[in-house]
């Protein structure tokens, strides 16, 4: 997996302005709670990535940013963008994704190397729904209004079909959804940037849930932190049940390195193009 990071000008104007929500304009997406688990999945689901700071499969491209579609399940659902349409457009397209078979795209966080390309894919099919946390400001609407599409609004956590759900807005200095997967053999959670913390999102989906992790991926954040710093995260995710881990994009290439290393087989590659299954 060949790191490609390219940390450019967009990063300090990816944040868009809070000010003045028109939140109240918009429904909250509804479904069953965390409360209504249900059964696991029984087939197998597929995860490609499709935006992603590293390149797994030749052919794509890297670029600062994430995004990835979850198909197998009774709806198909992209979570976040990336960031350069262009790029965004190009990946999906190479990786031969239809546009009009997905159903709903969650955007995790108000930062543009996670929306950057909604624009290039509701132009490709305005029906898709646009689901983001309650917290979203008046700017971001524009995108979906351009095209017409349906936008609704995330607070609490939510079923989106049978074994996925939404854990609902967390954090509160920079508010943060993540998707979470039932599986026989534990939850799933699939991340943005982790911005509330790593720790902190699996915790509370561990409580809200009432289920073990046994898998986690995507941005952790902690291109900052330390050795030190990582093997206590590493512990404390093992204390939560988790057996599997694909740190990624914002996580650091650093410390990306002392994941793969303390998971061993257990360490899932990421990178555009990749497929991961899921059972």
């Amino acid at each position: 997996m060949k790191p490609k990071i390219l940390l450019t000008t967009l990063l300090a104007a990816t944040l868009l302005t809070t000010s003045c929500s028109q939140t109240a304009n918009y429904d909250h997406y509804t479904g069953k709670g965390p409360e209504a688990l249900g059964e696991p999945i029984t087939t197998p689901v597929k995860v490609h990535i499709i935006y992603d700071n590293y390149v797994y499969k030749e052919g794509t491209q890297a670029d600062w940013g994430f995004s990835i579609l979850i198909e197998g399940l009774d709806k198909c659902i992209l979570f976040d963008t990336g960031t350069r349409p262009d790029i965004f457009e190009a990946n999906f397209k190479k990786m031969g994704l239809d546009a009009t078979e997905i159903d709903e795209v969650f955007i995790s966080h108000e930062h543009g190397d996670h929306f950057g390309g909604l624009g290039a894919l509701l132009n490709m099919n305005p029906d898709i729904k646009v689901v983001v946390p309650e917290t979203f400001s008046n700017n971001f609407f524009r995108i979906p209004e351009k095209t017409g599409s349906v936008t609704e609004l995330v607070s609490k956590p939510v079923q989106v079909c049978n074994g996925l759900y939404s854990t609902g807005v967390l954090g509160r200095a920079i508010p943060e959804q993540s998707m979470v997967l039932n599986t026989a053999k534990g939850l799933v959670v699939m991340t943005g940037c982790s911005h509330p913390g790593i720790i902190n999102i699996l915790t509370q989906v561990k409580n809200d849930f009432g289920k073990e992790i046994y898998m986690v991926f995507g941005g952790f954040h902690l291109m900052n932190s330390s050795e030190e710093q990582i093997n206590k995260i590493i512990e404390q995710m093992h204390q939560l049940g988790v057996q599997k881990c694909g740190a990624t994009h914002c996580t650091g290439e650093q410390q990306i390195e002392w994941f793969r290393q303390a998971f061993g087989g257990n360490f899932v590659e990421m990178g555009t193009g990749n497929i991961l299954t899921i059972l």
